[in-house]
């Protein structure tokens, strides 16, 4: 065991992202995370992951994983005692489920009162939409964040990954230790509550007092940012892509010098940040004309010699094989009884005394059983047996 959270125990209930990666944060920096799934159904992200089932091996990772079914009365009850053990819990099923189930907060509480309940759902716990079916790409369109994605001569684009579960898990995670924080002072646990449109919101800049001070929408821009440049994507000559930002007056000139192009710096029109911002895309496109006629990686190395910020476009490829990567141990490899190359993310952030560590890729479904109800509950073999016999583990 290693990492900032040891001695923390949480259960994990819930599927998908949004809950199961916030048991993820909570795991990664030491905490024993519990995974409680359905008998015989385990969580669909098993088999997610495009060319293979990979992506459980991630959001699992750290986590015991246990099964049962708290429908029914003897699995209500193992799910009592384990949170009478527990520091935290973390789920996010639709508003009102366990309290369908018989075990809102109130009665987690009563048990309890140092629990802390962490609730995720798509649109918050009450309010008129509290009870509708909440996934991430409908919290990002409700929380500004789809209509600013994507090129203006199209509709808005998707970011690319489930960037609105993964927000409402982070807010979710923030919630978690500063509600365990306050149980450090005052003794009780508290309900954190977790929406994602809100954490979508939450990043949205300076969107909202632009409109009701300004009256500006913003809108799609691509891959520039308007106003500040250059600050764009530029083409090179062996088809890659570059982003480079150059839009400090000291920066811009640097720049120019690289490009052989050092009067630029003191013509009117990109003189200083107000004039590079009326002229942007002519500014741009002179730019792309000369990075055409490199190579990324001479480029970069130009452009980094002269303090110019710029960098490659990475993908998993790039990411294994630069050194920075690899110095940081940003990906690491990880042992797996059947996947044999398997990469990952490592553990972040970084602390310099209590570091987070993977420890064992996503278990097997009710791997963790015998831990947990023998070991952490008590029960014997044969009490064991009997749950699993009658379904309710």
């Amino acid at each position: 065991m290693s990492g900032a959270l040891q001695g923390l125990r949480v259960l994990e209930m819930g599927q998908l992202i949004a809950g199961p990666f916030c048991g993820q944060l909570l795991a990664d920096l030491g905490a024993e995370v519990i995974k409680i799934e359905l008998p015989g159904q385990g969580d669909p992200m098993r088999e997610w992951g495009r060319g293979a089932p990979v992506w459980w091996p991630v959001i699992g990772r750290n986590k015991k994983c246990i099964t049962l079914d708290v429908r029914t009365p003897r699995g209500l009850d193992l799910l009592k005692q384990l949170s009478a053990r527990a520091d935290v819990l973390v789920e996010n099923f639709r508003p009102g489920t366990l309290e369908r189930w018989g075990i809102g907060y109130p009665i987690l509480a009563a048990i309890n009162p140092r629990l802390v309940l962490v609730r995720v759902s798509g649109y918050g716990q009450d309010g008129p939409y509290a009870s509708r079916a909440g996934y991430g790409g409908i919290g990002e369109a409700m929380g500004g964040l789809r209509y600013v994605c994507g090129d203006p001569s199209a509709p808005p684009s998707r970011v690319g990954i489930s960037i609105g579960d993964s927000l409402a898990a982070m807010f979710a995670c923030i919630g978690c230790l500063a509600a365990l924080q306050h149980r450090e002072r005052h003794g009780t646990g508290q309900v954190v509550d977790s929406a994602i449109y809100e954490s979508v919101l939450a990043v949205m800049e300076s969107t909202v007092p632009e409109f009701t001070e300004g009256g500006v929408i913003r809108e799609r821009t691509g891959s520039f940012l308007p106003g500040i440049a250059p600050s764009n994507v530029y083409p090179t000559s062996d088809g890659q892509m570059i982003v480079m930002g150059a839009n400090q007056d000291s920066v811009f000139r640097r720049l120019c010098e690289v490009m052989g192009r050092v009067e630029l710096a003191d013509d009117a029109r990109y003189c200083n940040h107000a004039a590079r911002a009326a002229n942007q895309r002519e500014l741009d496109e002179l730019i792309s004309a000369w990075s055409r006629q490199h190579a990324a990686d001479p480029l970069l190395t130009m452009l980094e010699a002269s303090g110019v910020p710029a960098g490659k476009m990475f993908r998993a490829p790039d990411m294994i094989a630069d050194p920075q990567y690899q110095a940081r141990h940003s990906i690491v490899k990880v042992a797996h009884e059947k996947f044999q190359n398997l990469m990952m993310q490592n553990a972040f952030p970084k602390f310099s005394d209590t570091p987070g560590a993977i420890r064992w890729p996503g278990a097997a479904m009710g791997a963790h059983n015998g831990d947990i109800y023998g070991g952490l509950l008590g029960l014997t073999a044969e009490a064991v047996e009997s749950l699993r016999k009658d379904g309710v583990i």
